[in-house]
């Protein structure tokens, strides 16, 4: 079947890009997690994973940079009908508890409200476990593994299972927003405490933040007495670095120098632009263009450091479904990079 496959005809119906790969024969295997339980503004991300795959139909295959990249093999699990259910669940109640929150000045929780922070913590880290043995499972079949969310609190699976298999790494977070809150909106798992969460872990070593342009004061304080644990570029200080003349060469093989040798990358799709992303939940002006982001990662991979897993978060597809074409480009730049990284591919001579 491989040997048979066109990488230039049409698109199969049946497979991520239309490559001719299950799980067994591929080398990247991607984890949908149609989740957005703890979104704080506005919603849809729990529709992305089936509309990249939609969307990833009309990718075409060849790149510039990447001898072959379609060779290497992608293949996307199927997407949970049971995750699916439980989101639209429980995302019902994470509704019912925000908006009280953001309409009352009453200090004290009324009992029937109370248990929906508790219930909703509870299933996001049973989601965060079910993640990380889904992952594990792969890893330990020797596969590079990325996620695609779902809001942003769905990488932390992940996150903990390469840990587990690689020890000590890097998180290289691509997003306009720290995410570095203890907790937000009494939800422990929000979006907004990811890097907070996955700081928790021993073996994350360092914490490379770029395009950062939303944060709170908690958040700073965070950053300011992380000793260098967190390292913060934020996206008006690289502006400023743009505009008087520094280049962006220089300005990403700053950034991946503070990086260690095991790096994984985490995408939220509002570090970019926003005209790439205008539908994801919570936009802010600003942000990197599409193929900043690439050369930065291109940087990573070109300084011999290893990509052991990836995440992209917070697409929403909307109307015109403009958010999943860019998150599908997205993916196969990001997924072939990291085959580069691990030698299941080469960048062109």
């Amino acid at each position: 079947m491989i040997e048979a496959f066109d990488p230039s005809a049409p698109a199969s119906r049946n497979s991520l890009f239309g490559l001719p790969f299950d799980a067994d024969q591929c080398d990247l295997i991607i984890i949908p997690v149609p989740w957005e339980v703890t979104v704080s503004y506005h919603s849809g991300t729990s529709n992305a994973p089936e509309a990249i795959f939609e969307a990833s139909r009309q990718v075409d295959l060849e790149l510039p940079n990447i001898r072959d990249a379609w060779t290497m093999g992608i293949h996307m699990l199927p997407v949970s009908k049971e995750l699916k259910e439980e989101n639209t669940k429980y995302r019902g109640l994470a509704t019912k508890y925000i908006d009280w929150l953001e309409s009352t000045e009453e200090k004290t929780t009324p009992e029937n409200l109370k248990i929906i922070p508790r219930a909703i913590n509870e299933v996001c880290e049973k989601l965060n476990i079910f993640i990380k043995s889904q992952a594990l499972k792969h890893l330990g079949r020797g596969k590079i593994v990325g996620l695609i969310g779902g809001d942003h609190s769905t990488s932390l699976g992940l996150i903990n299972a390469v840990t587990d298999l690689f020890g000590g790494i890097g998180i290289l977070q691509i997003d306009a927003h720290a995410d570095l809150r203890k907790s937000y909106q009494d939800f422990t798992y929000s979006h907004a405490s990811i890097m907070y969460n996955a700081l928790k872990n021993p073996y994350i070593n360092k914490l490379v933040q770029v395009g950062i342009r939303d944060f709170c004061k908690e958040e700073m304080d965070l950053i300011r007495d992380s000793q260098d644990r967190i390292v913060t570029f934020f996206d008006q200080d690289l502006k400023g670095d743009l505009y008087t003349g520094k280049l962006w060469m220089s300005i990403c093989e700053e950034i991946v120098s503070q990086l260690p040798e095991k790096v994984y990358i985490s995408l939220d799709v509002d570090g970019l632009d926003p005209i790439l992303c205008p539908n994801t939940g919570t936009p802010a002006p600003g942000g990197l263009d599409f193929y900043q982001l690439i050369y930065l990662i291109e940087t990573v991979v070109k300084s011999g450091r290893k990509i052991i897993g990836f995440d992209i978060t917070e697409v929403s597809p909307g109307d015109d479904e403009w958010d999943a074409n860019v998150a599908a480009r997205l993916l196969y730049y990001v997924g072939n990079l990291a085959g580069v990284s691990n030698g299941k591919l080469s960048f062109r001579a």
